[in-house]
């Protein structure tokens, strides 16, 4: 099995958790990114740097990543193309995403996107702060464990 990172938006503290548990797990760790990102010093951990353009990154994650691998993303049209293929997907912040929550999840993503383009709403996501951390760390192992089950 193996843990993707859609590296250019994952939080340094995330992605320092995630090589922790493949380690701990004997695990590869792909990170895939538009740029150059800082690599942890590790064997199991690789960097794939994709083409620039659009969504070149996450068209990289979904032909590659595999049903029973897990892709840590943020982004939420590329988790609904992910877990249509079997794939399963979690955000650094801790919140896993399946079947059942997709539908909801687009929705508010894209009225959100709306609500930005038209000036309604500004700013992003509140900081990667501990309680995000450790939501997070517990959702990836809990995920680690069922995928080893398989």
């Amino acid at each position: 099995m193996r843990i993707w990172i859609d590296a250019d938006a994952c939080p340094k503290q995330a992605k320092d958790l995630i090589v922790k548990f493949a380690l701990k797990r004997k695990l590869e760790v792909i990170m895939v990114a538009g740029q150059a990102v800082a690599k942890p010093a590790f064997a199991i951990v690789r960097l794939i740097v994709v083409p620039s353009g659009m969504d070149a990154a996450d068209d990289y994650l979904v032909e590659h990543a595999m049903p029973g691998e897990l892709v840590i993303c943020s982004d939420v049209p590329l988790a609904d193309r992910l877990i249509k293929k079997g794939v399963a997907a979690l955000d650094p912040r801790g919140r896993e995403f399946d079947e059942r929550n997709m539908g909801e999840r687009l929705a508010v993503r894209n009225l959100f996107t709306e609500l930005r383009e038209q000036g309604q709403v500004g700013g992003g996501q509140a900081p990667y702060g501990e309680r995000e951390k450790q939501a997070f760390a517990n959702a990836l192992d809990r995920i680690l464990t069922r995928l080893a089950k398989g």
